[in-house]
């Protein structure tokens, strides 16, 4: 697409979507009305065509108007973009013209006159933003303006920008331009570029294709409040706040008060992992207790209480969970909370606490002591990862696997005692950091490998873990989750070499024939689940 841009000054929209081009789009020219305008040499750097038309004295809206478009006559554009363009345009051009568009400081309908920022301040708003719109004729016959049909025209797209408390009209301006207009301008151009605008001039609206509403909208905006500023972040060296979403219902640790006042707050890695350990506990109906290290587990059980089930993650693990964040689905009782401060932990979640096991807790001056009150459903459908520039956004990986989605594709056939184990492992393993193994025995973890760019070495690190650091466990019997398909049989043949007596896997390689004959030559059971569940952050 080609386009024409008109301005009066510097044209700094104008030419941050030459810079972006939007869509493919390109400036066939750019036009102003001062002489003086930095705009033209600013075009001129990036080999755009010029045109200066000044409007005469005497001369009327409709005769300059009529110059303006005898200038950009032997131009071919497609779409007209202002930027500052210090002139109410009439029908005289807009009739001749394609579509023209401007961007206004502001939310329309909301302070639309000359001093956006200025207005947004007084007004005590808390938000303002800018708008990009169609623009419509504003003048009567005369060529007089109407005041309340200037910015009236159709809306194409929006972008709110917060108001601060302190904020001058300068500091407003500046952040409206660059957090908000750069963004939408070039949005609306590539609305257009790509041919998904329909203009309603009858209805005054604009039509977007495919930025319809949904898990997945063309466009999202989220609205974070501050709620506490951290020590420093990952790192000391790195500042850090926390942002909370008060539309989300579900138990988070974000909302969960700290029992504790007296101790120190809770730093940016205490969030992130108490937040993997919520998750994971989350998964399970029965009484699940979890201990996390550096956001991956140390170790996960489920039990009969949750004390046995504490006991049983603990010992996976033991010298990995120091320094650990602990969560629980039930209540904490005092018989947990005695074992809990029987070595060092950072983190307590869970949903609710007896008033003797906080008279234990507490004992320990910085263990924080988080209650996410009931758990509930898992409400939040969508998960997100900054990148530098832009965000990942998926669906929350909620599959629940059962014993009827289970393809058994060995010899021997999985006992029931194995089918529960390996679907307690497979829920489990969904919250290990890929490339992830699990060994199992019942509904605890024995041996956990995690994070490998190798998928044997994986199978290696829990046996490691199972043989070195596990506690009253050991991997004979015990069954294998695996969060991916094995490329090649040596992932097994390791597993065979640890007492692995049963596979759970998705299945999917191209080389599973050469993985199921090397359980077979072990003997083992092995089982597909048709999905993999890859964490990789």
């Amino acid at each position: 697409m080609k386009l024409a841009g008109m301005a009066s000054n510097r044209g700094r929209n104008l030419m941050n979507i030459a810079d972006r081009a939007p869509g493919g789009a390109e400036f066939a020219v750019v036009l102003t009305n001062s002489e003086d305008a930095p705009v033209v040499e600013k075009a001129e750097k990036r080999d755009i065509p010029t045109e200066t038309v000044v409007q005469k004295d005497g001369e009327s809206r409709k005769e300059h108007e009529q110059r303006v478009l005898d200038a950009l006559a032997d131009y071919d554009f497609e779409l007209v973009a202002l930027d500052g363009y210090m002139r109410i345009l009439s029908d005289t051009f807009l009739a001749e013209a394609p579509t023209t568009l401007n961007v206004h400081p502001a939310l329309l309908p909301s302070f639309p006159g000359m001093d956006a920022w200025g207005d947004a301040l007084d007004a005590g708003v808390s938000v303002t933003g800018c708008t990009v719109h169609v623009v419509t004729d504003a003048t009567d016959d005369e060529g007089n303006v109407v005041d309340e049909q200037v910015d009236a025209g159709p809306v194409v797209t929006q972008e709110p920008i917060p108001i601060y408390e302190g904020d001058t009209k300068s500091d407003l301006q500046e952040r409206v331009l660059y957090q908000g207009e750069f963004k939408a301008y070039p949005r609306a151009i590539q609305y257009f570029a790509e041919d998904r605008v329909t203009v309603d001039y009858d209805e005054n609206v604009v039509h977007v294709e495919g930025d319809e509403s949904g898990e997945f909208p063309g466009r999202r905006v989220a609205s974070h409040d501050r709620t506490a500023d951290l020590r420093y972040g990952e790192n000391p060296h790195q500042d850090a706040a926390l942002y909370a979403d008060y539309t989300v219902d579900e138990a988070s640790v974000v909302h969960a008060p700290q029992l504790n006042e007296g101790a120190k707050g809770l730093s940016y890695n205490n969030y992130n992992d108490a937040d993997g350990a919520l998750n994971l506990i989350k998964e399970f109906d029965e009484p699940a207790a979890a201990v996390i290290k550096h956001t991956n587990p140390a170790g996960c059980a489920t039990a009969d209480s949750i004390a046995e089930a504490y006991d049983r993650a603990l010992s996976t693990d033991p010298m990995s969970a120091f320094g650990g964040i602990v969560a629980l689905n039930r209540e904490c009782d005092a018989e947990t909370a005695e074992q809990i401060i029987d070595s060092f932990k950072e983190v307590v979640v869970a949903p609710g606490y007896t008033d003797d096991a906080l008279d234990v807790l507490f004992e320990k001056d910085n263990l924080r002591v988080l209650d996410v009150g009931e758990l509930g459903d898992r409400t939040d459908s969508l998960t997100e990862k900054p990148l530098v520039g832009g965000r990942l956004v998926q669906e929350r990986d909620l599959q629940t696997v059962t014993a009827d989605d289970l393809e058994v594709v060995t010899e021997r056939e999985p006992t029931d005692e194995q089918i529960e184990s390996m679907l307690f492992a497979w829920q489990t393993i969904k919250h290990v950091k890929s490339n992830a193994i699990l060994f199992a025995k019942g509904t605890e973890t024995v041996g956990i490998g995690m994070g490998q760019v190798s998928r044997v070495d994986a199978v290696h690190l829990a046996g490691m873990k199972a043989e070195e650091h596990a506690e009253g466990k050991d991997t004979e019997g015990a069954v294998m989750a695996s969060d991916a398909f094995f490329p090649f049989p040596d992932g097994v043949e390791k597993a065979a070499e640890a007492g692995i007596e049963a596979v759970i896997q998705p299945g999917g390689s191209k080389n599973d024939d050469m993985v199921i004959e090397a359980a077979n030559e072990h003997d083992m059971a092995m089982v597909f689940t048709g999905n993999r569940c890859f964490r990789h952050d």
